[in-house]
């Protein structure tokens, strides 16, 4: 038997029957397993909760509220755990991702805990990947004490959770990840970016339309203006790259071929690929 930790993991769903399997999967092979896993449905209409429940160490719980954030804020409230991990349907964690959280917060004073992500439905992925790291430290250096959290690969104690969980805001128009991490550095808890957490993300945020691309990647330097914090002009270089290279993000997705990882005309052309859910409403684009 596995050792156990404990660490709870929360999975914030909308309609992701299409990705939730591959990301319990990795759950599944972790070489020291999550104490709980929480899957929290927000009124998804495909077959995402049949899947979930297939899994014997996964809990299903339901928020009809809609919107990320409250399906979090379920999450995170019925955490047994002393630390709370949480990743989006389509994140796939390292193998060793339960051990690594476990351990960064056994040695270290954090409050919580952002890490690296590399993208496992981009063509050019490590090229791709490498140039993401270089850009989150920059930001974690620019920002300081104010680093940005990223919800598909972050984790938080849950004594801090108790006692920001008040504080946090739940109106729409921003990142809820962006404001937990304000917040809990308001509060005076640590928050990181530890490249040691590590997990795979997907890009399906590039099938939106330009607009909605654009709308909601300048979300993060809003929702530090929101918050009065002058630090959000670090991040208008790396939006403005975003949506410069939105065209080539888009065509490496739209033609990535999971069969070899390359790049491939026939999927670029007869793939159909979903469009993202925006996180900061479960808005579909």
């Amino acid at each position: 038997m596995k050792q156990k930790s404990n660490v709870s993991i929360v999975i914030p769903v909308y309609n992701e029957a299409a990705s939730i399997a591959a990301c319990l999967d990795a759950i599944a092979q972790q070489t020291v397993s999550p104490l709980e896993v929480l899957v929290v449905d927000n009124n998804s209409s495909d077959d995402t909760v049949a899947i979930a429940s297939r899994y014997a160490f996964v809990t299903v719980l339901h928020e009809s509220r809609q919107g990320v954030v409250f399906a979090r804020d379920t999450g995170f409230d019925a955490a047994a755990g002393a630390i709370i991990g949480r990743i989006d349907a389509d994140t796939i964690i390292d193998a060793g991702w339960v051990a690594t959280a476990q351990r960064l917060f056994a040695v270290n004073n954090y409050g919580a805990v952002t890490g690296s992500v590399t993208y496992h439905d981009l063509a050019l992925s490590p090229f791709l990947s490498a140039l993401d790291l270089k850009v989150r430290k920059y930001l974690a250096y620019s920002l300081g004490d104010e680093v940005a959290i990223q919800g598909a690969n972050m984790a938080i104690r849950r004594d801090v959770w108790t006692d920001v969980r008040r504080r946090v805001c739940r109106s729409g128009g921003m990142h809820e990840d962006f404001d937990l991490g304000i917040h809990t550095n308001w509060q005076g808890h640590k928050v990181v970016f530890d490249p040691q957490l590590r997990a795979a993300i997907g890009a399906r945020q590039t099938e939106a339309s330009f607009q909605n691309y654009a709308r909601y990647i300048t979300l993060s330097p809003k929702t530090y203006a929101l918050h009065g914090l002058k630090s959000r002009r670090y991040m208008y270089p790396v939006v403005v790259a975003g949506i410069a290279f939105y065209g080539v993000l888009k065509l490496l997705h739209r033609g990535y071929d999971k069969r070899d990882g390359t790049f491939s005309w026939s999927s670029l052309v007869f793939t159909t690929k979903g469009s993202r859910v925006n996180p900061a409403t479960y808005g579909d684009y």
